[in-house]
């Protein structure tokens, strides 16, 4: 293994690898008797994010077994580059006798961060709304704790904003803007203008570090794509602010901007465990974001017939692109092998489905390498997963045939990776709307948050549609997402999106949790009451029937929420 100098040294080489896993005695002996893992860290008592050399990545897999691939890290990505009215929000607020304005309450934003110099950060008398922020990219006095990033506290950020130079003394940026917009959209402060759905509730911000080499490599993210985050590093954020809240004793809105397409897409991976598990805590609400994948040609489903007959996936490859990631994803009481055939005719021979092994080829006529890798069965479903990569992928069509090695259901799932993830011109050509939920908002307990447009009430057009692969109804409903208003760090602007809707969700459900736990309403509120609470209150249409794939239960309308409790 190679020599590192320092713990930080060895945390921030390019060459570490970071990995999560379900603790166990197993795990734990593992662990003892191995020099590999260097460094680990647990979560909720049960996850670990272990921290190892990429050159002993491969033996851990096979120490491991193959069903660990649902234990690496996966890649997300941000889900977007008059409507608080719309949804009821400032209704509820102007209500004198609930006074609900998220006061006691704290919005976490897992993000890219957070401008605090925004006035809409800021309380009359300068200080700041902002309890903490983590910024994994920092270097510094990490958290008590935890193994990466610099924190600050409130004290720290107030200081910053009475001198002269305040990046002097706390250095974290939002050069992105997604955190900021997000947070401001939430929990923002009253200007002349704007106000945030719960504008008195205080915020703990988490600073995403940027993914390692070793998974922008495996699931090739295009080198020019800089907004790519692991499911690790989104785990560490949430538990720190779960630590912070608790510390502070308050509850906690959890608002997840962000998601991918590598990932089940049943809410079995671990990550997705993990949330289902935070969700459920007392105090604690978690909204996710539903994607923006509908129209993106993304997604494909089909079925083999019988053993030993096939299907063919068709994909498009365009004339400017690069890399092709396919996901194929099939239950557990099958299994399929591929083979794959160029558009220059060029044919890779049906390759055994043997879990484990890996095919890297080299096509002869093309300058396209290809790899395919089996999984099963994978840990949580016991499916099978189907790792396809064409690396410089010739332009044309090229032909993924599926054939039925053992067949008692046939239905599989293919996904290419999210918008922003490949080449725009790279698509299924026989793609379907439907499972484009991405992953976290396909697990069990949060709130999957679609988005539709004010202006004409309709769909946003490429709000994710349900349902999840473990037939679960998702989105849970819709909130506004097109062309909404609030905070960059440059000022005022707009962004349309899934996660600008989980933002107002997470502001309505900041209210009903000053509702429920601070005014003492419903003292063991937590995410499934305030889902309820919000489906029951969701304006719907009356030529629709619900819950459906692309509305979920209808659209966001906070006031109805309340208006049914008075009836109740």
């Amino acid at each position: 293994m190679r020599q590192y100098s320092s713990v930080e040294e060895f945390i921030e080489s390019p060459n570490t690898v970071d990995f999560i896993t379900r603790r166990s005695e197993y795990f734990d002996q593992f662990v003892k008797s191995s020099s590999d893992i260097v460094l680990t860290q647990t979560l909720a008592g049960r996850y670990v994010i272990g921290y190892i050399d990429r050159a002993n990545f491969n033996s851990l897999f096979q120490t491991l077994g193959t069903g660990f691939i649902s234990s690496a890290s996966l890649i997300l990505g941000l889900l977007d580059i008059a409507n608080l009215e719309a949804s009821g929000i400032i209704q509820v607020q102007q209500q004198p006798y609930l006074n609900l304005t998220g006061r006691g309450v704290i919005v976490g934003i897992v993000d890219t961060g957070i401008d605090y110099t925004l006035d809409v950060f800021k309380y009359e008398d300068g200080t700041s709304k902002i309890q903490y922020i983590y910024d994994q990219t920092g270097r510094g006095d990490s958290p008590l704790g935890f193994l990466i990033g610099a924190e600050y506290t409130n004290a720290q950020i107030n200081e910053a904003l009475q001198s002269e130079n305040p990046y002097d003394i706390v250095p974290q940026r939002d050069t992105v803007g997604h955190g900021t917009f997000l947070a401001s959209l939430a929990a923002g402060r009253e200007t002349t203008d704007f106000v945030g759905a719960a504008p008195d509730s205080e915020l703990i911000v988490v600073k995403l570090r940027g993914a390692r080499p070793f998974y922008r490599e495996m699931y090739l993210i295009p080198p020019e794509q800089e907004n790519a985050y692991e499911s690790s590093a989104v785990m560490v954020g949430i538990d720190y602010i779960l630590t912070r809240a608790r510390e502070l004793d308050r509850p906690v809105v959890i608002c997840l901007g962000l998601g991918t397409n590598f990932g089940s897409h049943d809410g079995y991976s671990v990550f997705e465990e993990y949330l289902s598990g935070i969700s459920s805590l007392r105090g604690v609400c978690v909204c996710t974001a539903a994607g923006n994948e509908a129209q993106s040609r993304h997604h494909i489903e089909g079925k083999v017939s019988a053993t030993e007959t096939t299907s063919t996936i068709e994909l498009k490859v365009g004339d400017t692109s690069g890399d092709a990631f396919i996901s194929i994803w099939n239950n557990i009481s099958d299994r399929l092998s591929v083979s794959i055939r160029s558009p220059t005719g060029e044919l890779i021979e049906r390759v055994p489905a043997k879990s484990g092994s890996v095919l890297d080829t080299k096509l002869i006529l093309e300058n396209s390498r290809v790899t395919v890798n089996y999984y099963f069965p994978v840990e949580g479903s016991g499916g099978q997963l189907t790792a396809v990569r064409i690396i410089d992928a010739t332009p044309g069509i090229w032909n993924i045939t599926l054939h039925g090695d053992i067949i008692l259901d046939g239905t599989y799932h293919a996904w290419l990776p999210i918008t922003g993830f490949i080449a725009p011109d790279i698509e299924f050509l026989e793609s379907s709307p439907y499972y484009t939920v991405v992953v976290p908002s396909t697990m069990m307990a949060s709130i999957s948050c679609g988005a539709y447009n004010t202006a004409n009430n309709s769909l946003y057009v490429r709000s994710s549609w349900g349902p999840t692969r473990a037939m679960v109804n998702a989105p849970d409903l819709v909130a506004p997402g097109v062309n909404v208003g609030a905070y960059y760090p440059t000022g005022y602007g707009s962004m349309t999106g899934t996660s600008v809707a989980t933002a107002i969700v997470a502001g309505a459900s900041a209210l009903l949790m000053q509702w429920g736990i601070v005014d003492g309403n419903d003292s063991s509120i937590s995410t499934y009451q305030i889902k309820a609470y919000l489906i029951r209150g969701c304006t719907r249409t009356e030529t629709l029937s619900y819950p459906n794939n692309q509305w979920g239960y209808g659209r966001l309308n906070l006031l109805r929420t309340f208006t049914f409790m008075r009836d109740v």
